[in-house]
């Protein structure tokens, strides 16, 4: 997937064409790709990932889709979820509208189309 990859995620969830990184200039990395050069360095340009489905594991999900995650499920499954057209959860544990905390929700319901329950 490469170092860039997670950055090029990101870029698609916020809508943007893609990143301009350092890493690879100069080495078969850059080969067939744009080149820019800004503030005296060279830039390789790297267009955004988006996907058309992901499957995410949440540990806590309420009945709108409301996520919270735990340990390193935090690090890439918000990401992704903002950088998909469909976003299905599998969720640990399945609660009321309101247990989870305002501030423990890290992706919003909003973002998710389909939640399974495991079991």
């Amino acid at each position: 997937m490469g170092v860039r990859a997670p950055e090029r995620i990101r870029a698609g969830g916020f809508g943007l064409g893609g990143i301009l990184t350092p890493t690879g200039v100069g080495t078969v990395v850059e080969e067939g790709k744009q080149k820019i050069a800004g503030a005296g360095k060279d830039y390789l340009v790297e267009t955004a990932l988006r996907a058309d489905f992901a499957l995410v594991n949440a540990f806590l999900a309420d009945y709108v889709g409301n996520l919270a995650y735990a340990l390193t499920a935090r690090n890439f499954n918000p990401v992704i979820a903002m950088a998909t057209d469909t976003v299905i959860v599998d969720a640990d544990n399945i609660v009321p509208v309101g247990v989870i905390a305002p501030d423990h929700v890290v992706t919003p319901g909003s973002l998710v189309d389909y939640l399974v329950a495991q079991g």
